[in-house]
């Protein structure tokens, strides 16, 4: 037996090791795309990639058949049109429990620990010897429950406030009495605008929460600490650039040599990542909660759609970060800290709004198709590699839909573009955008491709009263890519996503939270000045 028990210890420190190794952060999976890769080819896209933990905004059931085998911990959702219901009624928050989590639950075995975000399960054979076994669960792994998605935005004005916590302590409620509670804890993600500095004290030290919602986010912080719950916030240091000319561009990156950093309190802050951070940890010291953990459930930088989103800029960006967490260098106010972190996003996203800026449907870290942007060190060992790129895609067939040079009625011109860009990704021709430098024959050529593209290259699709015409000749113009779209069967109808920043009924929220981001970011620039 005392072999046996060295076996496991020496199995369970590997299976640690590799965690670390492989486990660096988590991504977030959105699906608001015309024509979406399988779930199964994004599964094994986040596998080949070391990626251990996902958070997805729903929970499809073909999403979760998709995860079903991966061992990837997963955080669903509860989206916001849901939430009065769960809070109003308990018997709804046990149908969704059993609906979204005891039905991908695998009973059996003994639960020992989440390694790798797989549950590992002790069994014994017999044969001549005893003998250890380490078997993975075939079921998606569970881990959160987030309850909607930056519900507490001023945008919504205050439809939320009351229904969020009630909701939140049903979920938990359920969890625990179908026997989940142990493992799955229900969190609230929100954006960092529930939270502030003073503008006449615009500094991390003087956090506090927004006043119209400090009482409920007392109560609910309250909860998640005798939960075992960690809080959750999105943070976006491109906002802070995004629109405002006057923040100092090394401030949204960790590797600048900042001419002044902001002093607080003897601490020199040299990047927006540390002081809103800070800032939050400040707020929730007020209140009494100062050590609750903390999980960043958005951070990432877009690569089009706007003159600082772009591949360079994002790869500075992740390089910094993910840096940063390999060496568990947290923060001034939490120095040495390992923070949990879920990378924005996974895929570009054709069909988001963009209410906020062009730059939304381009935050993935792979092309919609699944190929990888640029390098990463998404091991944490210290070597960026290019991440590998989604396998076992299919495209549609190798042609293109552009102007024709010997249309006639080109005052047509004009109308058909806005028609074509109404109902397709046309946001890389913006200004400082990757097609931003095309001519007006390749833009209407780009407009047409796209809108061609999305409908699954149709021939009627590629008319434009007479403008167009389909030809086999790729007419991309690096940096600007005409692409080809995937296969019909590997295309799925759009579905709403409900975070803010996608869910087009809400563009007002978006474009708070956008709004909001500036504004922190122009008090940042008040202290460096």
């Amino acid at each position: 037996m005392a072999g046996c028990a060295a076996v496991v210890a020496v199995v369970l420190a590997a299976a640690v090791a590799g965690a670390r190794a492989e486990g660096l952060v988590g991504v977030n999976w959105g699906t608001m795309a015309t024509r979406r890769l399988p779930p199964k080819v994004m599964a094994r896209l986040l596998k080949d990639n070391g990626f251990n933990k996902v958070k997805i905004f729903d929970a499809d059931e073909t999403t979760m058949m998709g995860l079903a085998g991966t061992g990837i911990e997963t955080m669903i959702a509860v989206p916001n049109d849901m939430l009065a219901a769960v809070a109003a009624d308990y018997r709804r928050a046990k149908d969704w429990v059993k609906m979204n989590v005891t039905k991908y639950d695998f009973h059996g075995g003994v639960n020992i620990k989440y390694v790798r975000g797989s549950r590992l399960l002790l069994t014994w054979s017999i044969s001549s010897v005893f003998f250890l076994q380490l078997i993975c669960v075939c079921d998606p792994s569970i881990r959160f429950v987030a309850i909607g998605n930056e519900p507490f935005l001023t945008a919504y004005n205050g439809t939320y406030d009351n229904v969020t916590v009630p909701a939140l302590k049903n979920i938990q409620r359920a969890l625990d009495e179908a026997g989940h509670g142990s493992a799955i804890k229900a969190t609230v993600p929100v954006n960092a605008d529930v939270y502030d500095s003073p503008a006449s004290n615009p500094v991390p030290s003087a956090g506090k929460f927004r006043d119209d919602v400090a009482a409920t986010i007392t109560d609910m912080v309250g909860f998640l600490n005798h939960s075992g719950a960690p809080f959750s916030v999105n943070i976006y240091p491109f906002l802070s650039l995004y629109g405002n000319d006057d923040f100092p561009i090394d401030y949204a990156f960790f590797d600048g040599a900042p001419p002044k950093p902001v002093i607080d309190k003897g601490i020199n802050y040299t990047n927006v990542f540390d002081a809103n951070f800070d800032t939050l940890v400040s707020a929730l010291d007020k209140i009494g909660f100062g050590t609750l953990p903390v999980i960043i459930g958005e951070v990432g930088w877009p690569t089009d759609g706007d003159k600082h989103a772009t591949v360079p800029y994002a790869e500075r960006f992740y390089a910094g970060l993910l840096k940063r967490l390999a060496a568990r260098q947290g923060t001034p106010l939490r120095p040495h800290t390992h923070i949990e972190v879920y990378l924005f996003g996974l895929m570009d996203e054709d069909a988001k709004s963009v209410a906020p800026g062009n730059f939304e449907r381009h935050w993935g870290i792979f092309t919609f198709d699944g190929r990888p942007k640029f390098p990463l060190d998404l091991r944490g060992n210290g070597r960026p590699v290019m991440p590998a790129g989604a396998r076992g895609v299919q495209y549609l067939p190798r042609q293109w839909c552009v102007l024709n040079p010997n249309a006639t009625n080109t005052t047509k011109i004009a109308d058909n573009v806005a028609y074509a860009c109404s109902r397709a990704d046309c946001t890389p021709l913006g200004y400082a955008c990757s097609c931003g430098a095309l001519d007006a024959a390749k833009n209407a050529s780009y407009a047409f491709n796209a809108y061609y593209q999305a409908q699954g290259q149709v021939p009627a699709a590629c008319d434009f009263q007479g403008l167009a015409f389909i030809t086999h000749k790729d007419v991309s113009q690096p940096p600007c890519n005409f692409s080809v779209q995937i296969t019909e069967t590997h295309a799925t109808a759009v579905t709403t996503n409900t975070t803010a920043a996608a869910d087009s009924s809400a563009p007002d929220a978006t474009t708070t939270r956008v709004t909001v981001a500036m504004m922190m970011a122009l008090l940042f620039v008040l202290v460096l000045t």
